[in-house]
């Protein structure tokens, strides 16, 4: 999508901090950290949420996740983390493109909010 935010890192029209790239998804620093290590975990194909996923989207998904770990584990997230994805207006998504956050680098609190 031409207006995505998103898209446009994936693209490198917007320059991020990337942490993990590879052919289908790429992770970055967030800009505005909600902890110590906030990291944006993305596909590079235009999803707009996860009430968009398919059947199609499974082997993408499991890679993303399989990153996720390698990635936690490379940022040195040893003690735990957490893998939030926000889900429509009232879920928190402000980005119409499905993605993850990856948390970590201090005590997480439960309910998130």
């Amino acid at each position: 999508m031409a207006d995505c935010i998103f898209c446009k890192i994936a693209s490198k029209e917007i320059p991020s901090k990337v942490v993990y790239e590879d052919d289908c998804m790429m992770a970055f620093h967030d800009i505005e950290p909600q902890a110590p290590t906030h990291v944006v975990v993305i596909p590079k194909e235009h999803i707009a949420s996860l009430d968009e996923i398919s059947k199609e989207h499974k082997n993408l998904l499991g890679h993303i996740l399989l990153c996720i770990k390698d990635i936690a584990k490379a940022l040195d997230l040893k003690e735990g983390y957490r893998i939030v994805s926000n889900c429509g207006a009232l879920g928190g998504q402000t980005v119409g493109h499905i993605h993850f956050h990856l948390l970590g680098g201090r005590q997480l609190q439960w309910p998130p909010g």
